[in-house]
């Protein structure tokens, strides 16, 4: 699931610092660094160094991993529907809540 989550930020975000990456996916920075190199060894994604600020390392999707990203989302995403249906309409709700209150959060506050 955790390479599933860098795949998906990187996919729909864009290239990411690997600081915010870790916030995005509520990972530790080692956490993070230990699945962004089990990606890069399958070549689905890259790091890359700003040229502005050598300190902060990028995480970029490559097209290998674009179109295995393409392939699994919509995967992914009919597994959830079918996860929902095993919930009640209360249980939906307060899951909409919550997860309505932790986009609200400032990534420090995650």
């Amino acid at each position: 699931m955790t390479e599933f989550s860098v795949l998906m930020v990187l996919f729909h975000g864009g290239p990411t610092p690997l600081g915010e990456l870790s916030e995005r996916i509520l990972l530790t920075g080692a956490s993070t660094t230990y699945t962004v190199k089990k990606l890069e060894k399958r070549g689905l994604i890259a790091r890359e160094s700003r040229s502005e600020d050598r300190r902060i390392v990028m995480g970029i999707i490559t097209e290998k991993g674009r179109v295995l990203a393409r392939k699994i989302f919509p995967l992914h995403a009919k597994d959830l529907v079918e996860a929902m249906h095993h919930l009640s309409t209360e249980e939906k709700n307060a899951a909409a809540q919550l997860l309505r209150k932790l986009r609200g959060l400032a990534p420090n506050e995650r």
